[in-house]
């Protein structure tokens, strides 16, 4: 009976045991990866504060012509905006922007759409296309002078080289990589000539399409600055050597910033068209 009795004790507390969940031994220990993974925007904003707080001490210590603190820069910012100089020269910049990187669009599709469905074709042209795409983009700026001079049209051929090459290799790998089964649901159905390119094969490499415009629009914010240091200084660019002549790295970093606040909404203003005409897309990724 006593035996019995222990039995069904043990069996009792095995049972209570096996249905209760067990406490972790890291139950209520605070860790990083713990943080991260429950609130990633709260660690967002406390790198950004821990990284703007570092830089204010470093910036304090030193020199304002070594290094500017946020806050002067922050003010220098401000007075650009207000007086209206730096909008206005943001204005003057994109125009030549724009036009590079619609032309660069307007060229990379066709070709990158003829490489992706043409073996043969791509056979001939990637030798070329590589080894053109391997030579940094500063390095056509001589040849780029020579060719269409130092003023509006010099830039905007600048912006297209740089962005080309980045959208045409998108649209070929999405063109190769469509789905075969499409291509032969399609051909059943005699879906030909213009209307197979228009029906199947563009929507099934718009992500690829997609990709290649966001990475564009980030080199063509490059290419803008870079023209108008290298070519004629104008616009941003001449704001920003001017502050660089005089050893004002608080107005430096206050155009840096700018460019990079634009290019966040450059490359968001991308993502949100992908989005609006890709739901599918992104639901499948989520």
């Amino acid at each position: 009976m006593m035996w019995g009795g222990m039995q069904n004790t043990v069996q009792t507390s095995e049972s209570v045991t096996a249905g209760t969940p067990a406490k972790s031994a890291n139950a209520g220990h605070w860790s990083w990866e713990t943080l991260t993974d429950d609130k990633p925007h709260l660690v967002f904003v406390m790198s950004i504060g821990l990284g703007l707080s570092i830089w204010e001490a470093a910036g304090r210590l030193l020199s304002g012509v070594l290094l500017a603190p946020p806050s002067d820069v922050l003010v220098h910012f401000a007075a650009k905006i207000a007086d209206g100089s730096l909008p206005v020269a943001f204005a003057s910049s994109i125009q030549h922007m724009a036009l590079g990187y619609g032309l660069a669009i307007l060229v990379a599709l066709p070709v990158g759409i003829a490489l992706g469905r043409s073996p043969s074709f791509a056979t001939a042209c990637e030798p070329i296309i590589n080894a053109v795409y391997a030579i940094p983009p500063v390095a056509f700026i001589p040849f780029l002078i020579v060719w269409f001079g130092l003023y509006f049209e010099g830039r905007v051929a600048l912006v297209f080289l740089m962005c080309f090459f980045e959208i045409l290799i998108n649209v070929q790998q999405g063109v190769r990589n469509v789905d075969e089964g499409l291509l032969e649901a399609a051909e059943s159905l005699e879906v030909r000539g213009l209307k197979l390119y228009h029906s199947v094969v563009l929507p099934a490499a718009l992500p690829f399409i997609f990709t290649g415009l966001r990475v564009g629009i980030g080199r063509a914010v490059n290419a803008m600055i870079t023209a108008e240091l290298f070519f004629a200084a104008v616009n941003v660019g001449k704001m920003l050597k001017d502050s660089g002549n005089a050893f004002d790295t608080a107005a430096m970093f206050g155009i840096i910033l700018s460019l990079s606040i634009f290019g966040l909404v450059c490359q968001e203003a991308v993502q949100l068209a992908e989005r609006r005409l890709l739901p599918w897309h992104h639901r499948e990724a989520a």
